[in-house]
This record gives structure tokens, sequence and C-alpha cells, in this order.
């Protein structure tokens, strides 16, 4: 396995100012790893972003084809990292080397969905409201619009997702597709594997002449502040903890020239189970639900953390199966000390809650996460519980039985932001509370049916966002081809001569991109 040097990355070269040394460690054992990883300094981190902005005119003006050859490359190098790269990812975070595998696919893939993007052109969103004579006979400005990259972008990277959403993940893919150079503050929980990762992608951004500081790396504790403070920095991603997220967005909003924070934080994903569905299948969701519970230590964003049913014989059976179900699930490894503390805690403020009810699950022990399932009574979502609202991050969830639709509309209603909900159910049970959808479209990102929503498949449809806390950007997602929005803005030309229009908008089209010419769109020359 290549040598694992823990500096940081600057202008495509390594750097090792500072005197404070980070360690990362074995996920399951708490031991320290023989890598050790050096504390960015402030000056580092200026340097970080003074090279992302020294690269970003000559990176944003590349051909999008010329990045996508470079998005291209760094998915080739990702998929030849060897079996020693899976074998470290697993020691850092427990994960299993199936799901390592599978994450790696996920990352290159997302790397290559973008390339098509950007080969596509429709992310351009060229408008043009043309004034050539034999189109507009009356006098009028000639207006052409199409969408830049914001400039350089700091990501952070998560815990949960040491692939897909880190180093060479959603954030950076969508960054740097949209000509966006990245400045990424590695996560504590993964280091080493970070730096296998930065270094697959600077090999592809050699490969492909890339500017230097198209991608930086740093590492540390409290370097993100520094980052985010820094005035070359145009937009943040970051994906963590609601209280990691709102002190970014509050950094950035405090900043002389404010910026954007598209933060993915906090939800709790509610599952609806709706009578006939339980009448027919009952023990089959049961299995289901408890299996997505579950899934990967229920270490992930999308995690059912709530289940809502209407009160009933067959609810209360499915509530004593999820019970068994969960009473006989075995413990788990979770990413680090640190989520694992935080998780114990979660469950034991819902333990020491006179208005919960503790269904099944063990003690805690070792260093192994236990499954637990809880029982809240429906008053505590009306009066607005923290504890119902806040995610619990690992393998819990908590029942709430309502007793009609007033008050499971009720109930919906005092939500907050999510990014998923879920109803399972029969076509006659969507068809008799068809009104939940126009609830819940209000409150989440993605709606599933008879589905559950662990499990995110990169795509041009997704929507892996949604309203506060879930993100603190609904308008966006960090998932999907869509994601690149998030670091584009638009910029309008008037009355500018053809020659020094950009491509995506000269009357010849040259790009052969589809484009919105005085309402009517199409691919056709002017």
């Amino acid at each position: 396995m290549p040598q694992i040097l823990g500096h940081n990355y600057i202008g495509g070269a390594r750097s090792a100012a500072g005197t404070v040394t980070l360690h990362s460690h074995d996920a399951s054992t708490g031991q320290a790893l023989p890598y050790s990883f050096v504390q960015a300094t402030a000056a580092e981190v200026d340097a970080a972003a003074q090279a992302a902005a020294a690269a970003y005119p000559a990176f944003r003006n590349l051909p999008a084809s010329r990045r996508a050859q470079f998005l291209d490359a760094i998915a080739a190098q990702l998929d030849a990292l060897d079996d020693d790269f899976v074998a470290l990812v697993t020691r850092e975070t427990a994960l299993p080397s199936a799901r390592i595998q599978g994450e790696r696919g996920r990352t290159s893939g997302q790397m290559r969905l973008f390339a098509q993007v950007l080969r596509r052109g429709d992310f351009y969103g060229a408008r043009i409201d043309c004034a050539l004579p034999e189109r507009q006979p009356l006098p009028r400005a000639d207006l052409r619009q199409y969408r830049i990259g914001v400039g350089p972008v700091a990501v952070f990277g998560a815990s949960n997702f040491p692939l897909a959403f880190s180093t060479a993940g959603g954030d950076t893919a969508a960054a740097l597709a949209a000509g966006c150079p990245v400045v990424f503050k590695a996560h504590s929980g993964h280091m080493a594997t970070a730096e296998r990762v930065a270094d697959a992608i600077l090999r592809a951004a050699e490969q492909t002449g890339m500017p230097k500081g198209v991608f930086n790396m740093i590492y540390g504790a409290g370097v993100g502040e520094t980052l985010v403070k820094h005035p070359a920095i145009q937009a943040v991603g970051f994906t963590g903890s609601l209280k990691g997220g709102r002190a970014l967005c509050d950094m950035a909003a405090a900043r002389p020239q404010p910026i954007p924070v598209f933060a993915e934080m906090s939800s709790i994903n509610p599952v609806l189970v709706l009578p006939e569905a339980l009448q027919v299948r009952g023990e089959q969701i049961a299995r289901e639900l408890v299996a997505s519970v579950v899934q990967g230590c229920g270490q992930f964003c999308t995690n059912p953390g709530l289940v809502i049913g209407l009160r009933s014989p067959q609810f209360s059976a499915f509530t004593a199966q999820l019970s068994t179900l969960m009473a006989a699930q075995p413990g788990q490894t979770m990413l680090n000390a640190g989520t694992r503390a935080s998780y114990e805690k979660g469950v034991r403020a819902l333990l020491e809650h006179p208005g919960i009810r503790h269904l099944a699950g063990q003690e805690h022990s070792s260093n192994q996460a236990q499954p637990q399932l809880f029982q809240a009574d429906f008053s505590l979502l009306l009066e607005g519980d923290p504890l119902l609202q806040e995610e619990v991050f690992g393998p819990t969830t908590i029942v709430v039985e309502v007793a009609d639709s007033a008050e499971l509309h009720a109930a919906l209603a005092s939500l907050h932001g999510q990014l998923t909900a879920t109803l399972i159910g029969e076509p006659h049970d969507l068809e008799t509370h068809a009104g939940l959808l126009v609830l819940l479209e209000q409150k989440v990102g993605r709606v599933l049916f008879n589905g559950y929503p662990t499990g995110v498949q990169v795509c041009d449809a997704m929507v892996h966002g949604g309203p506060y806390p879930a993100t603190s950007d609904a308008r966006g997602t960090s998932v999907g081809t869509l994601a690149i929005d998030r670091f584009l803005r638009p910029v309008c030309y008037q009355n500018c001569p053809d020659s020094l229009l950009p491509q995506a908008l000269q009357n010849a089209n040259p790009l052969g991109i589809e484009r919105l010419v005085d309402g009517v769109s199409g691919r056709h020359a002017l």
C-alpha cells in the first residue's frame, strides 16, 4: 500500500507546517493506527483557499468536455484502488468490505454521471430572448443567459459515508462539474481513507491537465471555521449533525460577504403504516422495517426513526412483532467511539423520558451498539417534544399510535422538515388517505410508497434534501444530477456581440445543446 504521509494538499503539493498531530483509529478496537496527520495551520488554510481561487478562472473556462474527462479519470482512479484500500476503509470505519466495495462503485458512478451531465449541456440552462431583426421586427434588447460555477467551494466530509459523501463524494463531484475548485476538509474518522482518495483525484487531475489547486485537502479540528470564513470560498457543502451544520450556516451568514451553505443535517424519516397493508402483509412489513432500521447499524441519514400507525388490533400486533424482531437483532460496531457515545446518549434520553416506553433492545456492552425500539404518546408529537423530532443516529426507532385520521394528519403537521417520508399501504389505503400526500409534500424531499428510505439511487430524478432541519436549503439535493445547481449562478448578456458570447449562447449553437430560444426549446442555430 502506498505510504500515507498525513500532509495537507495545497495547490498540487503537500504541506505540513503545523505542530498539532492527529491520529487515525481502528473503529472496532479504538486503537490508534500507524498513521499521523498534521493539522493545517491558519496560513495553510489560507493557502488552500487561495490555490482554489487561483485555479478557478482557468478551470471554469475549460470546455465542459474537458471537465468531463477529469471526472471520468477520477472514476477510473477510484475503481483502480486495490483490496488494501478496501481493508483500510473497513479498519477506519468498521463497515464491511462488501459495503465499501459497493460504495466505491457508487462514488465512481456519480463521477461518471456528472461527466454525462457536462457532455449533455443542460446544466448551462441556456435561455435566449433574441433581437435578430428577422425574428423580432420591433426594437428590443437581445438577452442571453447561462450559468457558471460560483467559485471555490468548501466541502466537509461525512462520517457515515467515507467514500460517497466524502473526499470524492457527491458534493465534490457536483462542485467540480460546475467548474468550482474544491477545498476539502477531511473527516477525522477516516483520514487515511481521505488521503488515498485525494491521491486518486490528483492523479486524475495530472492525467487530464487540470490547473494546480483544482482540488485541495486539509486536516484538523477547528480548521473548518477558518475555511468557511475565508473570503475566497463562495459556497459550502456539508453532511453531518444539526449542530455542526447550523454552526457553519451561522458563520457563513455572518461573513462580510454571506455565502450559501448546503448542509444536510437531521431527519427522522417517518414511516406511515396504513390499515389494509397491515391486514394483508403485517408480518412482512415488520421484517422489512426492522431490516431497514438496523441496516448499517442505523448509520444512514434516511434511517426510519419514527413509525406511525392508526390504532387497531392489527397495529398492536404489528408493534408486538416489531418488538420481537428488534429484540433478536445483534449489536453492531459503529463508525467510531464518538458516534457510539452520541448514540448511547440519545438512547439514554429516550429511556429516561416519562412519556416514552422502551419496547425492545438490550443494554449496551463493549463497543457494540444495540438496536432499540420505543413507543411514544401521540401527545408528545403535538407538544413538539424535541426527543421525537431529533434524530438518534443509530439503530433505533419510535412507534407512535394515533386514534384516527385527524390525529394522523395532526401528527404529520407537527413534524419538522425531513429528507423522506414513507407510505406503506394497499391501493385502497392510498386512495382513502390521499390527503396525506399533499401534507407530506410540504414536509419532505422524497415521498416513498411501499418501500423503505435506506438506500438512495444516484440519478437525474433523485432528491436527497428537504425542508429545515433536514437541510439548510430545501431547494437543492446532495444526491443526483440536480446537485450541480447548488454551485452554479446565472449570468445574463445584453446586446453582446456574438463573437464574445460563451459558446452555449452563440447563434450557431456550436455545442449543439438544448436551449430555450424565444420561449421555444430546441437545439437549432439562430
